[in-house]
């Protein structure tokens, strides 16, 4: 009979520890997503794109090539800090390495994205947090809304305001460097540079110290798209996870 008892309270005493595991894990995967971060170009999907799958122009959906299909992010403009709440429609269209994502016009038209330098921060965002559901009636209604009007229509502000401020965009200079890494040492940023040179023969590399404690390695910087945009490309082929470019502010 004591050994009987013994086995039932082992029994027990295992579940609870692969429930207490389990649970463990989900919250680490939850912390995981919820950190995801990038800030780069996005490529504004036009009729002339034939090699990308029609995005609809009203929709409040991305493409993105390794978040999940119906992920939820915030798409940030950091030139006037305009963001909204989108869905990721697909990770399985093909299209450049140098875009995060692939913008619908409407999303483009309501952060007011410059669309010669269309520069997004995009953020995953867990589908039950308190941000999402405080956005999640507005987009609703707006979604309906949408549905019924022209493209043309979503724009509110005056037109001549906008004009002002695109000649004073094309002024500016273009400054921008690709983020590679953060590191604790700054031997190991030197090594990380060391391995782009030999394998990618990318030159313009150089370390930033952030902090006693952290140096980031960067590439650049460029003054135009196009030659960042070779760079980056250049860096694809040595798959890092999350290569990002930063705006030199």
């Amino acid at each position: 009979m004591n050994y009987k008892l013994i086995i039932i309270f082992l029994s027990l005493l295992l579940f609870s520890c692969k429930q207490t595991s389990h649970y463990t894990l989900e919250n680490k995967d939850s912390n995981f997503v919820n950190k995801y971060h990038n800030s780069g170009f996005a490529l504004i999907y036009k009729t002339e794109l034939n090699n990308i799958k029609k995005l609809e122009k009203r929709s409040l959906n991305i493409y993105h090539k390794s978040l999940k299909k119906r992920s939820i992010v915030k798409i940030t403009n950091p030139k006037n800090g305009k963001y909204l709440i989108a869905e990721v429609k697909s990770n399985k269209i093909k299209f450049s390495n140098f875009y995060n994502s692939v913008l619908s016009l409407r999303i483009a038209e309501e952060l007011d994205l410059d669309f010669n330098e269309p520069y997004i921060e995009l953020n995953l965002v867990s589908k039950h947090s308190t941000f999402v559901a405080k956005k999640a009636k507005m987009f609703d209604e707006e979604r309906s809304v949408a549905q019924k009007a022209p493209v043309d229509g979503i724009k509110i502000n005056d037109l001549n305001n906008n004009k002002i401020k695109k000649k004073k965009d094309r002024n500016k200079n273009f400054s921008y460097s690709i983020k590679v890494a953060d590191f604790y040492y700054k031997n190991t940023a030197q090594i990380m540079v060391n391995r782009i040179k030999q394998e990618s023969l990318i030159k313009n590399l150089r370390i930033m110290r952030l902090s006693e404690t952290k140096y980031r390695v960067l590439i650049g910087p460029f003054n135009d798209i196009k030659s960042l945009k070779i760079s980056f490309e250049k860096m694809s082929i040595l798959n890092f996870e999350n290569l990002e470019i930063l705006n030199n502010v």
